[in-house]
């Protein structure tokens, strides 16, 4: 089979998000399925300005065919300011509205969408929904178009330029089924083929001695958070509800951030942030953490949580998010909490009690096993590929 895949952003440099879920993907299914597998994407990296900083034109990476292209425009200055007002009211937006916020959220690459209509892929797998290589894109290919929608629950996908989208895909690749049923509930896609799949992981080599001394943690017990520190994902909550737990169990936990910084914390010393680590750095920090936290509470999946169970820790998540509320449900790996009260009780249970801990963990990186090891994710979407081509 020859598949495209269609990202706004793609190469090693793109560390998060559908993208490096997108990148993951392909390369497997080159080198384990000898697919033929090219990807169609922007010369940017930075998902909050979209600036073209690669260089346009053909390259391989590790067995992946990519094809950059310039764009016209990035994020334009004023997204924000037409952003926010129309997103309070979406539910009046109208199509031209919706199709300027597109424009202007960027990247704005006709170029890329012109090639992926030439191509001739079997099959064009477009992450994620949000941007405009997806929204111009998959309507001129949609009868071979599976679409990667990487959705959850938040204004911009009731904007009216995303049923087209939705609808026109000739498959649907979920990350969870909580994505499913909303994505389902908003749009009528419920004849077409759908599959929950979620993201693969490789546990990779990484000692918690090394990371301990590498971000200067000596002997003390941590939690970590790994990913973008950034209020939106929820970190100022956090850290914040963990220095309020701190000040009634005082001791010597701290809390690691570890990850690209856009709202730093206050300066404290139980607060470490430590900015973007190595892979081995991250490994080794998850496997020595007494937990780790995911604070968001809009993903549509988290890679990081199924790391965490891999790497043999339990986790504790923000519960307004669907769904890594659901991985733990799912897996009986892990605890939720919904604010402070909640967040404190789920810690103390946590530090006071390491056979939980061990049980939490051991649920989880069963669960991790069985449902996101990559020979048997491959094997499933390889199955729903050539169901689709034949349905189509």
């Amino acid at each position: 089979m020859k598949l495209a895949f269609v990202v706004p952003r793609y190469g090693t440099e793109v560390t998060g998000g559908a993208e490096n879920a997108a990148r993951m993907l392909a390369e497997r299914l080159v080198a384990a399925k000898g697919w033929d597998v090219e990807v169609f994407t922007t010369c940017s990296l930075d998902a909050m300005t979209w600036q073209d900083v690669l260089v346009p034109g053909d390259e391989v990476l590790n067995g992946v065919r990519v094809h950059r292209f310039a764009s016209i425009a990035g994020r334009d200055p004023g997204f924000h300011g037409y952003s926010g007002p129309l997103l309070a009211r979406v539910s009046q937006a109208t199509v031209e509205e919706a199709e300027r916020w597109i424009d202007l959220q960027g990247p704005l690459c006709p170029d890329l969408v012109d090639a992926v209509a030439a191509s001739d892929a079997d099959m064009v797998a477009f992450y994620p929904y949000l941007y405009y290589p997806t929204v111009r894109g998959l309507p001129l290919v949609a009868e071979r178009a599976v679409l990667h929608g990487a959705a959850h629950d938040e204004a911009p996908i009731r904007l009216p330029v995303f049923g087209p989208v939705f609808e026109g895909a000739a498959g649907h690749v979920l990350h969870t089924f909580g994505e499913r049923r909303l994505v389902n509930h908003l749009f009528d896609i419920a004849q077409a083929p759908q599959i929950v799949l979620g993201l693969g992981v490789d546990e990779r080599p990484g000692e918690e001695a090394t990371a301990r001394q590498t971000l200067g943690l000596g002997e003390r017990a941590y939690l970590c958070c790994v990913g973008r520190v950034d209020d939106q994902k929820g970190c100022g909550s956090l850290w914040r509800y963990f220095l309020a737990f701190k000040e009634r169990h005082p001791g010597p936990l701290a809390l690691v951030f570890a990850g690209q910084v856009v709202d730093r914390p206050d300066p404290h010393p139980d607060l470490v942030v430590t900015g973007p680590v190595s892979e081995e750095v991250k490994w080794g920090l998850m496997r020595g953490a007494t937990a780790l936290v995911s604070a968001s509470a809009y993903e549509s999946f988290s890679l990081v949580v199924v790391e965490a169970w891999t790497a043999g820790v339990p986790v504790l998540v923000n519960s307004r998010c669907a769904a890594t509320t659901e991985q733990c449900r799912r897996s009986g790996g892990g605890l939720w909490y919904g604010g402070f009260a909640e967040f404190e009780v789920a810690l103390e249970r946590l530090l006071a009690d390491g056979d939980l801990r061990g049980r939490l963990a051991a649920r989880g990186q069963r669960f991790a096993a069985a449902n996101f090891s990559w020979p048997v994710l491959l094997d499933r979407y390889d199955s729903f590929l050539n169901r689709v081509g034949a349905a189509a």
